[in-house]
């Protein structure tokens, strides 16, 4: 979807931006992802309706390097490895050797990573998620409830939500479900922010300044397209 949306950008003379938090979403973009074949059905249900516990057992007899790397709480990460192995009969470390549709080659990349006081950030991070819920995430969250989704499902494990049903169950009060909503939130931005201070080429340039009027200049032309 995003290929699509930046070249009609291009086709139209435009400068397409990238924005991200989720660092590997960009590097798929530009990296390309691994041909993974779909996950058949009645695998992936088998494989989500059991205990993870169980799940992990498994994969370690069927890819003991994936489940020696990933933590045993880690549920989503545990299901995926081992869907895959069983759906394909390759682990997934060995599929995404290989990498097919990515865009860094086909675009002139202009990359820009900001890296903010941490105190800003959190700050933003605590006023975020104050805004969800004045802004009715209660009620979202009750909807879901009211659909007896799987709780492995992703949305079920969106940051905030789990914090949201404890208060909606009459475990916490409201106050606690936000304090704990902002503090997963901060968490989550924390990683981020390790992500992309180290994990993209160190010749990306980063400004760590929230306001860097300076630097402004600097970082408004690596948006413009060349003379």
């Amino acid at each position: 979807m995003a290929k699509g949306q930046i070249a009609k950008g291009h086709a139209r003379g435009l400068t397409p931006v990238v924005v991200g938090g989720t660092g590997l979403y960009l590097r798929t973009l530009l990296d390309g992802i691994a041909p993974v074949p779909a996950i058949d059905p009645e695998v992936r249900e088998r494989v989500r309706n059991a205990p993870v516990a169980e799940n992990r057992a498994k994969l370690g007899t069927l890819d003991p390097h994936a489940a020696a790397r990933i933590k045993p709480a880690d549920s989503a990460r545990i299901n995926r490895a081992l869907e895959v192995i069983l759906s394909s009969g390759r682990t997934l470390a060995e599929w995404q050797e290989q990498r097919e549709g990515g865009i860094a080659e086909e675009v002139e990349l202009r990359p820009l990573i900001l890296l903010p006081p941490r105190k800003w950030l959190y700050q933003r991070c605590d006023e975020r998620f104050a805004h969800m819920i004045e802004q009715a995430a209660v009620s979202e969250v009750e909807a879901l409830l009211a659909r007896q989704l799987n709780p492995n499902l992703p949305v079920m494990r969106a940051i905030g939500v789990r914090e949201i049903i404890a208060y909606l169950l009459g475990q916490i009060s409201l106050d606690e479900a936000v304090t704990a909503g902002q503090q997963a939130t901060r968490r989550y931005a924390k990683r981020q922010y390790t992500w992309f201070a180290h994990q993209p080429p160190v010749h990306w340039p980063r400004f760590k300044e929230a306001l860097d009027m300076e630097r402004l200049p600097e970082a408004l032309a690596l948006l413009q397209a060349n003379s």
